[in-house]
């Protein structure tokens, strides 16, 4: 006669061998349980401590995409976010030619977008994606010329570190803006901006007529005013498109300002630095053989690959989460962990709350075969808001990410999935229209545990829990620094607070159920370990 339990152990066994194979500790570990009857798997659900802590101001300087527009989200308030760009020129010390007149000029910006369907007239239907509000929801968009120097170098650091910019410093650039540039008469154009995921289609027409259509994918696309760049840039000054260092003190660069236009409004996420500017004119040049009455078609463009700065201001807070971040439980936890990106705030995790608990299991000898943080969403709060697809964790006490991140080779063709054995993506209830909402997001740190286990002269340290836009190691790795240190003295040595890139740059937020003991216990976030011992 068989023994069911000791199979079903031994199945799960199997599956996690199976699910860590990259692990060749866990391996070894692996081998033997399948290899004989004196080890058990267990569950052990160990209590932690987590609380809220707010994210004042933060630097946001040149990150890889960037905010813009207004979101409000019922379980934290409204967020608006502008932005600033310095502006390069593709080609430096171009050659305009004589009497130049200039017949268009556009900002372009594509969006991030998916191709859903491709007609058979050759136009095309896209979905875009990173997008939070309503369909075609309504702002004001204003794009000024700046008139707001954005150095390099930090003179107050000697000119040996660069340059820092915080979310908070909108009114410096507000204060100093120049000439509004999108003025066209087309409201779409700027006061009621919206979202657009119609394909940019152009038509040229050639000596003889003959008409070519170009179709590209969505994008902000801007007409700017011409008069404007035919004295900044056709008829610029002896040497101020020499170079680019010179280009960026002449044109300092551009302030997107975005309001409310009557609707509750929608952001996008933006890759601005694929953003360009395109000025087309027509001039007599040196090389034609036309007559001299004769002019071609030229073009000068602008690249938004200087120094940027994400500009994000909070505003009608919801009064559950202004308390709770304000006011957090440092020693049993709050009842709700409210984590949200930018100028937001985050949670901070202390594992092992109940003293001699960590002692205990390394006394024990535990083999640590699994260990996840399972952070169930409190769907209430969150139903109806846009939900971050992940959250993050990592080492607070050093600013870096946690060994279980650097383990996990794991890729995906969705970049933003990678990883995916460290996980922190986000499970959703099963839904055939695909509305289902979000339940719980997992994290596994089942090495940490285990070095902690191995090692008694290793530092329980802090964790921080943070939304993600993207996990890769640029984004997670690469830490921002608080414009207000927030320096932690409960540990020795004492460290100074500071937020991984990934999270300066998603917008949303997510509310968490805590540690506290009110908490029901089905809902408690606890640390999950699976171990095995010998009989």
């Amino acid at each position: 006669m068989y023994n069911t339990s000791f199979f079903k152990k031994m199945l799960v066994a199997a599956s996690l061998v199976f699910l860590y194979s990259c692990d060749k500790e866990y391996n070894a570990i692996g081998d033997e349980l399948i290899g004989d009857n004196h080890f058990d798997l267990l569950q052990y659900s160990s209590d932690v401590v987590a609380y809220n802590q707010k994210v004042g101001p933060i630097q946001s300087n040149n990150l890889p995409l960037n905010a813009l527009g207004i979101y409000n989200d019922g379980a934290f308030g409204k967020t608006t976010a502008n932005f600033a760009t310095q502006i390069v020129l593709a080609t430096p010390n171009p050659t305009i030619g004589e009497e130049a007149v200039i017949d268009s000029v556009y900002l372009t910006v594509p969006y991030f977008s998916t191709l859903k369907t491709t007609n058979a007239d050759g136009s095309h239907e896209y979905e875009l994606d990173s997008i939070y509000g309503a369909d075609k929801a309504k702002i004001k968009l204003s794009v000024y010329e700046s008139g707001y120097f954005m150095r390099d170098l930090d003179p107050i650091a000697e000119l040996q570190e660069n340059q820092k910019y915080f979310t908070d410093q909108n009114a410096d650039f507000d204060n100093l803006k120049q000439t509004l540039l999108n003025d066209n008469a087309d409201t779409s154009q700027n006061t009621q901006f919206f979202f657009d995921s119609e394909e940019i289609v152009e038509t040229t027409k050639d000596a003889d007529n003959k008409v070519t259509t170009t179709r590209s994918v969505p994008a902000m696309r801007l007409k700017l005013n011409a008069a404007f760049f035919a004295n900044k840039i056709i008829n610029a000054p002896t040497g101020k498109l020499a170079t680019n260092d010179v280009f960026k003190d002449y044109f300092k660069g551009l302030y997107f300002k975005v309001e409310d236009a009557g609707s509750a409004g929608s952001m996008a996420m933006l890759n601005f630095k694929l953003g360009k500017i395109t000025i087309k004119y027509k001039a007599k040049t040196a090389i034609t053989t036309d007559a001299e009455t004769v002019k071609e078609e030229q073009s000068i463009v602008l690249n938004l690959t200087g120094n940027t700065v994400s500009l994000l201001q909070q505003s009608n807070a919801n009064t559950d989460y202004t308390t709770a971040v304000t006011n957090p439980d440092t020693s049993l936890g709050d009842e709700r962990l409210y984590v949200k990106g930018g100028e937001g705030s985050m949670s901070i995790i202390d594992l092992f709350s109940t003293p001699g608990q960590l002692e205990t299991i390394r006394q024990n000898n535990w083999l640590i075969n699994e260990a996840n943080l399972v952070f169930h969403i409190d769907t209430d709060k969150m139903a109806t808001g846009y939900e971050p697809n992940r959250i993050y964790l990592y080492d607070l006490n050093n600013n870096r990410p946690l060994v279980d991140y650097y383990n996990d080779a794991t890729t995906s063709s969705d970049t933003k999935k990678a990883k995916y054995v460290f996980d922190g993506i986000i499970n959703k209830e099963v839904k055939t229209d695909g509305t289902g909402r979000g339940l719980t997001y997992k994290i596994r740190i089942t090495n940490q545990i285990r070095n902690l286990i191995k090692n008694a002269d290793l530092t329980n340290v802090k964790l921080g829990l943070v939304v993600t836009e993207d996990i890769s190691t640029t984004n997670t790795t690469v830490s921002q620094i608080w414009k207000t240190p927030i320096n932690v003295t409960s540990v020795i040595p004492s460290f100074y607070i500071q937020t991984p890139r990934s999270a300066v740059m998603n917008p949303l937020g997510t509310v968490l159920y805590g540690s506290n003991p009110s908490v029901p216990a089905d809902k408690r976030l606890k640390l999950e370990i699976y171990y095995t011992k010998p009989n």
